[in-house]
């Protein structure tokens, strides 16, 4: 039987994938599975603030998860928790008089960064180069070259990764660090005016060696807590710590943030991460299955590839979900388990019940796709260029490549000796316009009936 804590961590994977990332950092990242018993899992907080945020913020939310893990229906109770550990050393402060004085200072403590998040675990590629140069010398040469260093892109890309790699690296140099994000920053504002403990809020800010911050777009129409981290900037600027930002946006497209901030967030280096591209896709399956210690296929690297173009997390997550089908049903990482892994586990199995195998020809696929958009198979096959034959000719690869066990020379021969980037931008482009398409998801899940008819 699973422990408390053990089905927890499980609730916090899926969390992750539910809640933002400054939200799951501040709320839920520090909380422990106490107990489970008579229908109630109780939820270990670090104090009374993040008991009653998550009571009143997430408690239907955590509900929901924990009973789809358990496999019943729970009630979830919080309650405050503070891990038993020796009491902290303090360490004299430093004074003018030869460190006799009886007053003391707390130590320094390791800010709370991923140790897996290196350069050396970093994978470059054309889609974030520039990003990865400039994060590399922040870390050799900090406060001197780029500072602030203000990097952005859409979620899951790798900017957190970045950050962590220079704090990590900075961190092993004997440098003193801070790691923090926009939505933790005005927590810790809010609750040091309540509590009148702006003293304490401003020593942590104080003599460092560089500051990562993530998400400053949460600062977007809160004023305070602009002023506060403006502050906080200029003080550190002055004494050349080295300032590091991410965001969703470019600083101009941050709504409602005050002019002089934008100015200060500009005056550095401005760089972006794109979507990783299909090769980058590529080396982060191969290399995230090699640290696994797992051996995935060519072709099954190629397959989901190809299928999750959107951004790291959802690729790193599809790899996690087919390695755990396998294992427990004792196959092997093909792209046919692949497959079968990723339509099962998403409740999407069409193709595969009764233990047979009733994935459809390619032939049926293409005369589908045709059908349905009024064309005949061969013109899909032929050499018309137009707009609207181009776009249902990557429909059909896209779908040959969801549906079957097709490698992309295949689809390629089979759409007239089309070559492999063809496919791929031709997938890629479908898949991409999937999540903003809601009719283009009809038209995908009505050609699908059909080919179960």
């Amino acid at each position: 039987m699973r422990s408390s804590q053990d089905i927890w961590i499980a609730a916090l994977g899926e969390l992750q994938l539910q809640v933002s990332k400054p939200n799951f950092d501040t709320w839920l990242k520090d909380t422990t599975g106490l107990h489970y018993a008579d229908t109630t899992f109780t939820i270990g907080t670090p104090n009374v603030f993040v008991a009653e945020w998550l009571e009143h913020r997430l408690h239907s939310v955590i509900k929901r998860t924990l009973s789809g893990i358990i496999g019943t229906s729970v009630n979830v109770h919080f309650q405050i928790h503070m891990p038993d550990s020796a009491p902290a050393q303090k360490t004299p402060a430093l004074q003018t008089d030869g460190g006799i004085s009886v007053k003391e200072r707390e130590p320094i403590t390791r800010p709370n960064l991923n140790s897996r998040y290196t350069f050396d675990t970093f994978i470059s590629g054309e889609c974030n180069r520039m990003a990865y140069a400039a994060a590399l010398e922040a870390a050799e040469m900090p406060g001197s070259v780029y500072n602030p260093l203000f990097i952005y892109g859409k979620t899951a890309v790798g900017k957190t990764h970045l950050i962590h790699a220079i704090g990590n690296a900075l961190i092993n140099n004997g440098r003193n660090v801070v790691y923090t994000n926009g939505q933790r920053l005005t927590n810790e504002f809010v609750l040091a005016l309540k509590t009148g403990r702006m003293d304490d809020f401003n020593q942590k800010y104080r003599n460092l060696d560089a500051l990562l911050f993530e998400d400053i777009q949460f600062l977007s129409g809160k004023t305070g807590t602009q002023e506060c981290f403006a502050n906080i900037f200029i003080d550190l600027y002055d004494t050349n710590c080295q300032i590091v930002i991410s965001s969703d946006v470019m600083p101009k497209a941050i709504e409602s943030l005050d002019e002089k901030l934008r100015s200060r967030l500009e005056g550095g280096l401005v760089v972006d991460i794109q979507l990783p591209d299909h090769n980058t896709r590529r080396a982060i399956l191969k290399t995230k299955a090699q640290h696994l210690g797992v051996e995935l296929s060519p072709e099954a690297i190629d397959f989901l590839a190809t299928r999750f173009p959107s951004n790291v997390r959802e690729i790193e997550g599809a790899l996690m979900r087919v390695i755990t089908y396998t294992k427990l049903s004792g196959g092997e990482l093909s792209t046919a388990a692949c497959m079968q892994a990723l339509a099962v586990l998403d409740g999407c199995n069409e193709y595969i019940s009764g233990g047979k195998d009733h994935t459809p020809p390619a032939s049926a696929i293409i005369d589908a796709v045709a059908a349905y958009h009024g064309l005949s198979s061969d013109v899909l096959k032929g050499n018309r260029r137009d707009k609207r034959t181009a776009y249902v000719r990557h429909i059909a690869m896209y779908l040959l490549r969801e549906q079957t066990n097709t490698r992309l020379a295949e689809i390629g021969r089979l759409l007239g000796g089309r070559n492999h980037s063809t496919i791929v931008h031709g997938c890629e482009r479908i898949a991409a316009e999937l999540s903003t398409n809601p009719q283009l998801e009809k038209t995908l899940d009505t050609i699908k009936k059909s080919l179960k008819k």
